[in-house]
């Protein structure tokens, strides 16, 4: 009688943690965290039973050696987004790195490289391992995520897309073979697969509009995928099926989005093609 007491008590409070301790999760990135992070991934959680607090550390076209340089230097150039349990979202500016990373108790903090150095890996070093042993010196107690950013449409006009000749499949393929080396070099504890999801999106209906002037992302479909991909990797449960999706989004819409983000979080480094019927 006992045991099962003290089993039905567990269960109790494993059932309470699960839908009332805030998971908290803080990107330092740039305008494509902001695209990942700041809308659905909230909502995502919450229809599936989870609290969050979600932060984004925003500086536009922010790199590697930018963040490392604003790390070592204590300057508070960033943009400071913060969206609370209740969903309400506080700006604050001029913010420091360290200032938001002693915020909260974070169970995730994320990195990235500015998307138009994502594939070339000689701007990543040293400043990836720098800022990785800044922020397990701050925060000890956090998981270290890689963000991975996506390719360009190949119709896109950014200046940084002649590092790849103007191929989104180069493209591509330097930003998993700098993503892959990134997480086995730096030992991150999770990667979030965005470039390959807006990959496998591109292989559906959608096509080549998952972003919105050839490198942001599609304000609605484009943004939900991406914060789908952050979902599954985070929590570790599927995506399909999830009962959150903007309202003006089609089934057809959310099925392609939320089967880009799984096949990517299961496959990260290469595409899952949709499969024709």
């Amino acid at each position: 009688m006992k045991r099962f007491l003290y089993l039905f008590l567990f269960c109790c409070i494993a059932v309470i943690s699960y839908a009332g301790t805030p998971v908290k999760i803080l990107a330092i990135g740039n305008s494509f965290s902001e695209d990942a992070i700041e809308q659905n991934l909230n909502e995502l959680a919450s229809a599936a039973g989870y609290s969050t607090i979600i932060g984004n550390l925003y500086i536009p076209g922010c790199s590697l050696e930018r963040h490392y340089d604003n790390a070592a230097r204590n300057i508070g150039d960033y943009r400071y987004r913060k969206i609370g349990v209740d969903n309400v979202t506080v700006e604050t500016n001029k913010v420091a790195l360290e200032t938001a990373i002693g915020d909260e108790k974070w169970n995730y903090i994320s990195l990235q490289q500015a998307s138009h150095f994502s594939g070339l890996w000689n701007t990543y070093e040293p400043y990836l391992h720098e800022l990785v042993t800044y922020i397990h010196k701050l925060a000890p107690q956090a998981k270290i995520v890689w963000h991975q950013t996506w390719a360009y449409a190949q119709n896109s006009d950014h200046s940084g897309f002649k590092n790849y000749a103007g191929s989104q499949k180069q493209m591509y393929d330097e930003i998993m073979k700098c993503s892959q080396r990134a997480v086995n070099e730096e030992g991150f504890d999770i990667i979030v697969p965005n470039g390959t999801a807006m990959q496998n999106a591109r292989t559906t209906f959608i096509g080549d509009n998952i972003t919105r002037d050839g490198y942001h992302l599609n304000l609605v479909y484009g943004r939900y995928t991406a914060a789908c991909t952050w979902f599954e990797a985070i929590f570790k449960k599927s995506v399909v099926g999830n009962s959150y999706a903007p309202k003006v989004m089609s089934r057809e819409l959310i099925r392609a989005a939320q089967t880009a983000a799984h096949n990517a979080v299961s496959n990260p480094y290469s595409v899952t093609e949709e499969k024709r019927k």
